[in-house]
Formats: structure tokens, C-alpha cells, sequence
């Protein structure tokens, strides 16, 4: 996963949300149902990590909307 840059952190707030998942489809499930709760970034592209089981995505969340 990249960095997480300050500016995505700037406000009270303001979360970033990293996803762990056996695969893409419960990845997409899952940020589906936060964007249902919060103001997010969208459903993030999942990346498999060689070596390691599952896929992860990174999200960005608004939790004051």
C-alpha cells in the first residue's frame, strides 16, 4: 500500500480504510456497504501482495456526512 499522505488526514473526521479480503468480490461488497454509511472515495481497485493470501484495496472515508 502507498503512503498515507497528511492532507488525507487534514480534519477530525477524515479516515483511510484498509481492506483485507480472501477476494476482489467481498473487497467490493464491503466498501459498497461503507459507502453506504459514510461519504467514501468509491470501491477501490484490489491488489494482490505476492506472497501473501487475499486481495486488499484502500478506500477514503468522510465520516462527518
Amino acid at each position: 500500500m502507498d503512503t498515507i499522505d497528511p492532507l488525507h488526514l487534514a480534519e477530525p473526521g477524515l479516515v483511510v480504510v484498509d481492506i483485507t479480503a480472501v477476494d476482489e468480490a467481498t473487497v467490493q461488497a464491503a466498501a459498497e456497504q461503507l459507502g453506504r454509511c459514510w461519504a467514501t472515495s468509491g470501491t477501490p481497485k484490489p491488489r494482490r501482495i505476492p506472497g501473501e493470501p487475499g486481495v486488499t484495496a484502500r478506500l477514503y472515508a468522510d465520516l462527518r456526512r
